[in-house]
């Protein structure tokens, strides 16, 4: 495989809309600590966090945004303290830090382009099947 450094890192790469991409590049990395890999135009903004990245793209103005219909986990070392400095910052927290059965505590975030974002921190090594789940054995890709 060809590494192109004009492609984020990670295999999952979200594209998020705003209306405003350079207010909402930087609103997310103040407020949820991203770090910008690469700015095109005031169009497109590249984000990192911990080895993985999304996209801030450009919102077509005659279209809604609808948090409902989707939302970016990330992954955090520590929820309570994301949680504590995205609340200090005026965010609004749609669900407050929470353990789960699945081994994990969670919060959820929407932002100023009315996106949610839930933030994850693994607290147990829980087999899926304690809670419904099922695992797939990973297959090597060819």
């Amino acid at each position: 495989m060809i590494r192109n450094r004009s492609m984020p890192p990670g295999v999952f790469i979200p594209e998020l809309a705003y209306r405003d991409v350079l207010a909402a590049a930087a609103w997310l990395c103040r407020v949820f600590g991203f770090r910008e890999r690469l700015r095109i135009g005031d169009h497109r903004v590249q984000l990192v966090y911990d080895g993985a990245s999304m996209v801030v793209i450009e919102h077509p103005s005659e279209s809604p945004v609808d948090a409902r219909t989707h939302a970016t986990m990330v992954h955090v070392p520590d929820v309570d303290r994301h949680h504590a400095h995205a609340r200090a910052c005026g965010a609004t927290i749609i669900v407050a830090p929470t353990n789960h059965p699945y081994g994990e505590r969670q919060y959820a975030v929407e932002d100023i382009g009315g996106h949610r974002w839930v933030f994850s921190q693994s607290i147990a090594d829980v087999d899926p099947a304690e809670w419904g789940g099922t695992l797939f054995a990973e297959q090597e890709i060819v």
